[in-house]
């Protein structure tokens, strides 16, 4: 039975990711890529899906014990688990190299620490998230694993056996002894790839990670959740080609139980202004300039045929399907596979893409003419389009409307591509765009605000209101001290907020005001939650915003990480798990406070 999401940790090489529960299982893994098939799928189904666990060995048919402790080895993400058990204590060190030329690799060594403590290793690997058996076999004291165009190879310092279609290792490690398995993936109409060398993969990997935390220029007093959370981002992005995935997994579940599942293996373009922002903010300048190559040749100059999102080398086909055969996590269904929001219509993103080039241009990223070109031309759309009605930033399946929040980002759209032309880096039509900058503040002001209640509100002529609207004052629609942005604020305060003061994105109903199209709720949304702390701040309640923000950081799990959402009923966090989504705006709300002075001693 899969753990608690937050009871599970990451581990990754930058193209791919695990995430290994307490009890020393790696119930998720995809390989060789984050949106390829999973060989370890019992995050969402059963043992029969594929898993690997390491620990001490324990009674049949009783559950593994869990850790007694684990933490990440310094800034880095190497996982150890430590268990201390009656025969002594034991260490199981976790990581995935970073890949370079090599296979993918996902290493494992067993250190004791003391007395002599029995283990065993249980891998059993399912391809196809745990469709496909594969046929295993012996190669040169080598265990391979092979079905279709997929084969995992295991090399282990001691002695396999398979029994139930799982290969088992039993072996004793006492105190000093550092015995390594280790699982390669390779493409099975190739040669098998070079065994690992464990001990130097692990000292590369420390390096590796040394080197790139090292440029982080943020010292503030959140230090140690704003590197967590930049490792984390770091983990979820695609070496090859910088685009970064919203989180590892797909169809943890909004709604135990329930039918808020998705895949969240791909890259949103919504993120990249959030993203780049923190990257430039904490010293990341490299992997800003990846980021934002990445997104200029996904759109590829082509804004009528603009996606919210795209695979991580820029993929356009994510055709949604359901995998039926696994019962979903805690039977939380349908399991789902890519993403059919890729095929909305999400105004607002013209607005978060030219903001993403704006903050390049401003922090002196450097000069790319064709991203100036790309600008123009999305506004040149955005022209003709904007009086759409859209789906708006949260992907809803119900009719389309008119968000006010989409409204404000083509607003941003046109404000940030106004700013370019008055620099004189690039020409346009000036005037007229003045004018539709000013048409659509017009509009919003009149038809998304309520006078009687002092709000905006989620979309015209609704009553609802909307997480989103606490970016009005961020992208400088509004002043942070006009009254109807205050109002906003306090009307999300007191309408969308848990008894904890953690926000929920929408009301979620049935019946003919629900505005996603789909049944059940879901939980506090944290980067919503995080938005509500820096509009705190920005209004002079820099206390109340510091409160906000370390009741927030309690939220994480013991190594720092964060899921999508927080379930103030069951007290769990809920949604993919890791999410960029959660980190990007922990980063940005650590770094207004402590611009702010507010945080505590």
């Amino acid at each position: 039975m899969a753990g608690r999401i937050e009871d599970y940790a990451l581990i990754g090489d930058m193209q791919t990711a695990a995430l290994i529960g307490r009890d020393g299982s790696a119930d998720w893994l995809c390989l060789p890529r984050f949106d390829s098939h999973a060989v370890f799928a019992s995050l969402l189904g059963t043992e029969e899906h594929g898993f690997w666990r390491l620990g001490p060995a324990h009674a049949a048919g009783g559950e593994p014990p869990p850790a007694d402790r684990r933490r990440y080895r310094g800034d880095s993400l190497i996982l150890e688990s430590e268990w201390d058990t009656p025969r002594g204590s034991v260490r199981v060190i976790d990581f995935m190299p970073p890949r370079g030329t090599h296979a993918p690799q996902l290493v494992r060594i067993v250190e004791g620490v003391s007395g002599r403590v029995p283990m065993r290793s249980a891998l059993r690997m399912r391809f196809s998230y745990g469709w496909v058996v594969p046929w295993v076999h012996r190669v040169d004291h080598r265990t391979a694993a092979v079905a279709g165009p997929d084969s995992v190879w295991l090399d282990s310092d001691v002695e396999t056996y398979g029994q139930d279609l799982t290969t088992y290792s039993d072996f004793t490690v006492k105190a000093g002894d550092r015995i390594a398995l280790a699982i390669s993936w390779q493409a099975s109409h190739r040669e098998p790839p070079e065994p690992p060398e464990a001990e130097s993969a692990l000292e590369v990997t420390e390096e590796f990670w040394r080197e790139w935390v090292e440029q982080c220029t943020y010292q503030g007093p959140y230090r140690e959740a704003v590197v967590r959370s930049l490792i984390t981002l770091k983990a979820l992005t695609y070496a090859p080609t910088g685009g970064i995935v919203a989180a590892p997994t797909t169809s943890l579940p909004e709604d135990i139980g329930g039918s808020r599942n998705w895949d969240y293996r791909f890259t949103w373009l919504r993120d990249a202004a959030i993203t780049l922002s923190s990257l430039l903010r904490t010293g990341y300048r490299e992997e800003a300039r990846a980021w934002r190559e990445w997104l200029l040749r996904a759109v590829a100059g082509d804004p009528e045929n603009l996606q919210i999102m795209y695979g991580i080398a820029g993929e356009r086909e994510l055709g949604e399907m359901e995998l039926s055969w696994l019962p979903g996590y805690e039977n939380s269904a349908p399991v789902r596979v890519g993403n059919g929001a890729a095929g909305q219509l999400q105004l607002d993103v013209y607005g978060e893409v030219t903001e993403a080039l704006h903050l390049a241009h401003m922090t002196g990223l450097g000069r790319n003419d064709y991203a100036q070109l790309l600008q123009l031309n999305l506004i040149r759309y955005l022209e003709k389009h904007w009086t759409e009605p859209d789906e708006g930033i949260w992907e809803v399946r119900g009719p389309r409307r008119h968000f006010v929040h989409s409204k404000v980002m083509a607003w941003v759209a046109v404000d940030r591509t106004v700013k370019l032309i008055e620099s004189g880096e690039v020409d346009g039509p000036l005037d007229r765009w003045r004018a539709l900058r000013d048409d659509i503040h017009r509009e919003v002001c009149e038809k998304g605000y309520d006078k009687e209640r002092n709000t905006f509100t989620q979309s015209y002529g609704s009553q609802e209101l909307d997480a989103s609207l606490l970016l009005i004052p961020q992208m400088g629609f509004l002043p942070p001290d006009d009254k109807r942005v205050i109002g906003t604020i306090e009307a999300i305060q007191r309408e969308l907020s848990t008894e904890d003061g953690f926000v929920m994105r929408y009301p979620t109903s049935s019946g003919p005001d629900n505005v996603d199209g789909l049944e059940g709720d879901e939980g506090a949304f944290l980067a919503c939650s995080f938005w509500l702390a820096d509009d705190l701040a920005m209004i002079g309640r820099v206390e109340e915003a510091r409160q906000l923000f370390e009741r927030l950081l309690a939220l994480r799990n013991d190594l720092g990480l964060l899921a999508e959402e927080w379930d103030p009923r069951l007290q769990r966090q809920v949604g993919n798990f890791p999410q960029a989504f959660s980190h990007v705006p922990l980063i940005d709300t650590a770094l207004r406070l402590t611009a702010s002075g507010a945080y505590g001693a």
